[in-house]
């Protein structure tokens, strides 16, 4: 196996053939493993993307690529909180590199078993940054957290892991509130908000108590369970994956 950038993933419509060769600049690289999803191509390129078997693994330093004031003042991406929230409060807390891993499956699939999210990440968003649960520290509700998430609602914890719980904002003003936002741990994709035209809730019909429905993606044409982001709790998630969970390290 050989890691292969966000940059150098050639089309899935190979995925039939034993090796895939992709082309970069004057370089080829080749994999053995299983054909890499076009769709990762979506990942910026601070994320490392290699397959391993049926898996697909990230790997990232977890720096946003925006500014934050949780970088410190003498760092040219630090910026002073500018977002709408009048009880911001910054907390202690410094964004710090990061070496963190996710394996997550290729071909995603319904669990005969939902477990629970964890703590910590379960999620990878499309600019390197992992995702949490709608919890805050202790398992308790946001409403007393939120007011410590920045103008593009991240935070980092006391390690610096920055982080997003609830939609981020900096990635759906730059692609759109219906765009592809990232991957839970089982492999299932997350959207922003948007539908069709219509902003979802976490009360909307159409989504089950995981948080996500089986319908058509611009990314999967022929349709495919997703999760969305609404503003309301859980806000990315809900009772559980939908399916069966990889791992991360870090």
């Amino acid at each position: 196996m050989k890691k292969i950038s966000a940059f150098t993933i050639c089309v899935a419509a190979l995925a039939a053939s034993s090796f895939l060769a992709c082309k970069k600049d004057d370089e080829t690289t080749t994999t053995t493993n299983a054909t890499l999803p076009t769709v990762f191509s979506k990942f910026n390129s601070s994320v490392s993307i290699s397959v391993s078997g049926n898996y697909v693994v990230l790997t990232t330093d977890d720096i946003p690529d925006h500014k934050s004031p949780y970088f410190i003042n003498t760092d040219s991406r630090y910026e002073a909180y500018n977002g709408t929230n009048p009880m911001f409060s910054r907390a202690p807390n410094t964004i710090v590199s990061q070496k963190i891993t996710f394996k997550i499956p290729i071909g995603p699939a319904v669990a005969s078993t939902h477990a629970a999210t964890p703590m910590g990440p379960m999620g990878i968003a499309v600019n390197g940054v992992v995702i949490y649960n709608q919890y805050a520290a202790g398992g308790v509700a946001l409403s007393a957290e939120i007011n410590g998430f920045d103008q593009y609602n991240g935070h980092p914890q006391m390690s610096g892991q920055y982080h997003y719980h609830i939609e981020p904002t900096y990635i759906t003003s730059a692609k759109g509130k219906s765009a592809l936002i990232g991957f839970l741990l089982d492999g299932f994709p997350i959207y922003g908000p948007l539908e069709n035209g219509v902003t979802l809730t976490s009360s909307s019909a159409t989504l089950d108590v995981y948080h996500g429905h089986t319908s058509a993606t611009a990314d999967y044409p022929n349709g495919i369970y997703h999760y969305h982001i609404t503003a309301d709790a859980p806000y990315i998630n809900g009772n559980g994956f939908y399916g069966t969970a990889g791992t991360v390290t870090q």
